[in-house]
Protein backbone atom coordinates (compact mmCIF):
# COMPACT_ATOMS: atom_id res chain seq x y z
CA UNK A 1 0.00 0.00 0.00
CA UNK A 2 1.14 3.27 -0.43
CA UNK A 3 1.42 6.42 2.10
CA UNK A 4 -2.12 7.47 1.51
CA UNK A 5 -5.12 7.33 4.22
CA UNK A 6 -7.24 4.99 2.69
CA UNK A 7 -10.85 6.60 2.30
CA UNK A 8 -12.22 3.27 4.12
CA UNK A 9 -12.03 0.74 6.56
CA UNK A 10 -10.71 -2.51 6.34
CA UNK A 11 -14.21 -3.90 6.47
CA UNK A 12 -15.56 -2.28 3.84
CA UNK A 13 -12.47 -2.58 1.29
CA UNK A 14 -12.20 -6.83 2.07
CA UNK A 15 -16.14 -6.81 1.29
CA UNK A 16 -15.16 -5.06 -1.84
CA UNK A 17 -12.37 -7.46 -2.32
CA UNK A 18 -14.30 -10.44 -1.80
CA UNK A 19 -16.99 -9.21 -3.79
CA UNK A 20 -14.51 -8.24 -7.18
CA UNK A 21 -12.97 -11.69 -7.07
CA UNK A 22 -16.63 -13.44 -7.18
CA UNK A 23 -17.24 -11.03 -9.94
CA UNK A 24 -14.15 -11.13 -11.88
CA UNK A 25 -14.56 -15.22 -11.84
CA UNK A 26 -17.99 -15.01 -12.67
CA UNK A 27 -16.93 -12.72 -15.84
CA UNK A 28 -13.97 -15.19 -16.57
CA UNK A 29 -16.57 -17.70 -17.36
CA UNK A 30 -19.13 -15.53 -19.30
CA UNK A 31 -16.36 -14.90 -21.76
CA UNK A 32 -15.24 -18.05 -21.88
CA UNK A 33 -18.17 -19.62 -22.80
CA UNK A 34 -19.04 -16.85 -25.04
CA UNK A 35 -15.96 -17.71 -27.02
CA UNK A 36 -16.62 -21.76 -27.06
CA UNK A 37 -20.18 -20.93 -27.96
CA UNK A 38 -18.60 -19.06 -31.22
CA UNK A 39 -16.46 -21.33 -31.67
CA UNK A 40 -18.83 -24.10 -31.71
CA UNK A 41 -21.17 -22.01 -34.56
CA UNK A 42 -18.58 -21.48 -36.86
CA UNK A 43 -17.63 -25.11 -36.83
CA UNK A 44 -21.11 -26.04 -37.37
CA UNK A 45 -21.25 -23.55 -39.87
CA UNK A 46 -18.58 -25.49 -42.04
CA UNK A 47 -20.23 -28.49 -41.46
CA UNK A 48 -23.36 -28.17 -42.56
CA UNK A 49 -25.39 -27.10 -46.07
CA UNK A 50 -25.38 -23.15 -46.82
CA UNK A 51 -28.94 -21.83 -46.31
CA UNK A 52 -28.41 -17.80 -46.74
CA UNK A 53 -30.86 -17.53 -43.98
CA UNK A 54 -29.38 -19.68 -41.51
CA UNK A 55 -26.22 -17.97 -42.14
CA UNK A 56 -27.58 -14.45 -41.60
CA UNK A 57 -29.02 -16.08 -38.13
CA UNK A 58 -25.37 -16.67 -37.54
CA UNK A 59 -23.40 -13.95 -38.26
CA UNK A 60 -26.53 -12.12 -35.92
CA UNK A 61 -25.65 -14.71 -33.40
CA UNK A 62 -22.27 -14.61 -33.42
CA UNK A 63 -22.52 -10.63 -33.32
CA UNK A 64 -24.05 -10.62 -30.19
CA UNK A 65 -21.75 -13.15 -28.61
CA UNK A 66 -19.09 -10.98 -29.53
CA UNK A 67 -20.25 -8.01 -28.12
CA UNK A 68 -21.42 -9.40 -24.92
CA UNK A 69 -17.48 -11.27 -24.97
CA UNK A 70 -16.48 -7.75 -25.16
CA UNK A 71 -18.11 -6.14 -22.85
CA UNK A 72 -17.62 -8.74 -20.48
CA UNK A 73 -13.28 -8.42 -21.18
CA UNK A 74 -13.86 -4.66 -20.76
CA UNK A 75 -15.50 -5.35 -17.11
CA UNK A 76 -13.45 -7.82 -15.87
CA UNK A 77 -10.75 -5.05 -16.91
CA UNK A 78 -11.67 -2.34 -14.38
CA UNK A 79 -12.40 -5.32 -11.93
CA UNK A 80 -8.91 -6.28 -12.36
CA UNK A 81 -7.65 -2.83 -11.85
CA UNK A 82 -10.20 -1.75 -8.88
CA UNK A 83 -8.16 -4.77 -6.90
CA UNK A 84 -5.23 -3.45 -7.68
CA UNK A 85 -6.64 -0.16 -6.45
CA UNK A 86 -7.33 -1.91 -2.97
CA UNK A 87 -3.53 -3.20 -2.49
CA UNK A 88 -2.68 0.49 -3.46
CA UNK A 89 -4.50 2.01 -1.06
CA UNK A 90 -6.36 3.90 -4.08
CA UNK A 91 -9.52 2.30 -3.82
CA UNK A 92 -13.00 4.57 -4.36
CA UNK A 93 -10.71 7.23 -5.65
CA UNK A 94 -10.38 8.00 -9.79
CA UNK A 95 -8.22 7.20 -11.96
CA UNK A 96 -8.58 10.19 -14.48
CA UNK A 97 -8.68 12.96 -12.02
CA UNK A 98 -8.06 11.42 -8.36
CA UNK A 99 -11.10 12.66 -7.33
CA UNK A 100 -13.58 10.72 -4.69
CA UNK A 101 -15.95 8.71 -6.67
CA UNK A 102 -19.29 8.25 -4.29
CA UNK A 103 -19.81 5.39 -1.73
CA UNK A 104 -23.29 5.02 -3.75
CA UNK A 105 -21.20 4.54 -7.17
CA UNK A 106 -19.25 2.08 -5.52
CA UNK A 107 -22.05 0.18 -3.99
CA UNK A 108 -24.15 -0.07 -7.14
CA UNK A 109 -20.68 -0.56 -9.33
CA UNK A 110 -17.44 -2.06 -7.17
CA UNK A 111 -15.56 -2.04 -9.91
CA UNK A 112 -16.01 1.63 -10.74
CA UNK A 113 -12.74 3.38 -11.02
CA UNK A 114 -13.49 6.70 -12.40
CA UNK A 115 -16.40 9.40 -11.51
CA UNK A 116 -19.70 9.06 -13.36
CA UNK A 117 -19.09 12.06 -15.33
CA UNK A 118 -15.62 10.85 -16.41
CA UNK A 119 -16.36 7.30 -17.43
CA UNK A 120 -19.69 8.94 -19.87
CA UNK A 121 -16.88 11.34 -21.32
CA UNK A 122 -14.53 8.11 -22.05
CA UNK A 123 -17.35 6.29 -23.87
Amino acid sequence: MTGKTPRFDQAFLERKRRLLIRLRDQLKNTAGTGEAEESAVRGASLAEAHEYEDDAQRLAMLETDGNLVNRANARLGQVERALRKIEEGTYGLSDVSGKPIPEARLEATPEAINTVEEAEASD
